[in-house]
């Protein structure tokens, strides 16, 4: 009976060892299939783009860009609802290059409005200084 004793031991903490290691693998796995975080960094800076394109006033010369950006940030936050982070983070990635692109497109309008105004004045002078000298 002493004998016995020891192998007891040895297949209870064999067991209990285990057990201990299943429970491991198992927390480690419920762990893995948790719903991942909300890719709250790209919401952020999309929803930082898109303010800044609407205080730049791009609405005025790349409207459709801008709309697409927030259709795709309000599609990203419906993600994050469904918990479809994945999606959520393509999905805020693309609004804030959209709202970019918007911004972009906008100050390309304005700087060819600046320069055709600028080619204007510049017409003007170039006749006024030919009115002046008395030749034409």
């Amino acid at each position: 009976m002493i004998n016995s004793l020891p192998a007891t031991k040895k297949k209870n903490s064999s067991l209990a060892l285990r057990l201990l290691l299943t429970g491991s693998v198992l927390l480690a796995l419920a762990s893995c299939a948790s719903t991942p975080l909300p890719p709250t960094q790209q919401l952020q800076a999309a929803e930082l783009a898109i303010t800044n394109a609407e205080q730049a006033g791009v609405a005025d010369y790349a409207s459709s860009e801008l709309n697409q950006a927030r259709e795709k940030l309000a599609a990203a936050h419906t993600a994050v609802d469904t918990e479809e982070m994945v999606l959520a983070q393509q999905l805020a990635d693309e609004s804030r290059v959209s709202a970019e692109l918007a911004t972009a497109r906008a100050e390309v309008f304005k700087a060819k409005a600046v320069n055709a105004e600028m080619e204007q004045s510049l017409n003007t002078l170039k006749q006024e200084l030919l009115r002046n000298s008395g030749t034409r």
